[in-house]
């Protein structure tokens, strides 16, 4: 049914923690600090990567690509919800919020992929060692990070085509800290409910197919563990893969809180976004770099690296 007061909107006006007037302040310090180490998380192992060679393989390959879809998904939301921590002009224009929400979902679905494009290789790994390094080529591997890209941001542009096709209806107030879709559409004019349903139908689905294929992989690597011999076989085979499911968990525990909430279910839709928008984005470093031996191997050679270095420029300084 058509919305009265259709008008055509310039800008959305994004409410986010404003309800929450004595907590800015402190809402602006704690998000500024985890988006300070989300990002500085990411920039180590993605530098890391690229400086160390015994991590240019495939896995370290991907983990780097997740680093750098994170760091765009954060620099999408973090940077206008600080700002608007600190402003009273909370307001996005019409062009910007399509841009965000296009983005923010097309990194969002590119991060499902990478997720599985990764379990996908401990399979290849852990199931078929001795074929691996012939079916998880340089050519392979930049296959499926493309592919997952292009599923990702194909869905994205699909969903907020459907979302900004039309007009908006007064009050043009987004209950929501950044053009979250669901908060968006429904300020569309015409058929809100029937938007909201499909965009979240295929948000929905993205989520649990990518989950799905997820559990598959890991199903076919603990029967394949499961038969190694010796325990430190099976050690050495899960450690490959404790921080990738660690991460899997939290990331698709957390969205699913939020696509798969009912309607009639209430709560807060901006404290419910926190989890899978700051949260997420800050654990996954945390957990690659400190679960990962490889990591902290590189890092120490980093280190040891500067050290030498600092060294010898005393030295050469008091000659």
């Amino acid at each position: 049914m058509m919305k009265i007061n259709q008008t055509i909107l310039k800008e959305f006006i994004l409410v986010g923690f404003s309800v929450y007037p004595h907590a800015q302040t402190f809402l602006f310090v704690v998000f500024f600090c985890l988006y300070l180490f989300t990002l500085t998380g990411n920039l180590a192992i993605m530098g890391l990567t690229w400086m160390d060679r015994y991590l240019h393989t495939p896995m370290y390959l991907f983990l780097s690509v997740l680093s750098f879809s994170e760091t765009c998904y954060t620099l999408t939301i973090f940077p206008k919800m600080l700002a608007d921590l600190l402003a009273k002009d909370r307001s996005i224009s019409y062009t910007g919020c399509g841009l965000q929400m296009c983005f923010f979902l097309g990194l969002g679905g590119t991060n499902c992929m990478i997720l599985t494009v990764m379990g996908y290789d401990r399979f290849l790994a852990i199931c078929n060692p001795l074929r691996y390094p012939l079916l998880m080529t340089n050519i392979m591997c930049g296959k499926l990070v493309a592919s997952a890209w292009i599923v990702g941001f194909f869905i994205s542009v699909v969903q907020t085509a459907l979302i900004f096709r039309g007009s908006f209806c007064n009050p043009n107030l987004v209950k929501h800290f950044f053009c979250y879709m669901r908060a968006v559409v429904r300020l569309s004019c015409l058929d809100s409910d029937l938007k909201e349903y499909i965009v979240t139908a295929m948000s929905v689905s993205g989520l649990m197919s990518t989950f799905l294929v997820i559990i598959l992989t890991y199903v076919f690597i603990l029967s394949t563990v499961l038969k190694i011999p010796s325990a430190e076989g099976k050690q050495k085979a899960f450690s490959t893969c404790a921080s990738h499911l660690t991460v899997v968990i939290i990331h698709f525990g957390f969205a699913s809180i939020a696509y798969l909430k009912p309607e009639a279910s209430g709560g807060d839709d901006t404290l419910i976004a926190v989890p899978y928008t700051v949260i997420t984005p800050f654990l996954s470093p945390l957990i690659f770099s400190l679960r990962n031996k490889d990591m902290k191997n590189a890092f120490r050679k980093v280190l040891g690296k500067e050290r030498n270095f600092l060294n010898n420029l005393a030295l050469s300084l008091h000659k």
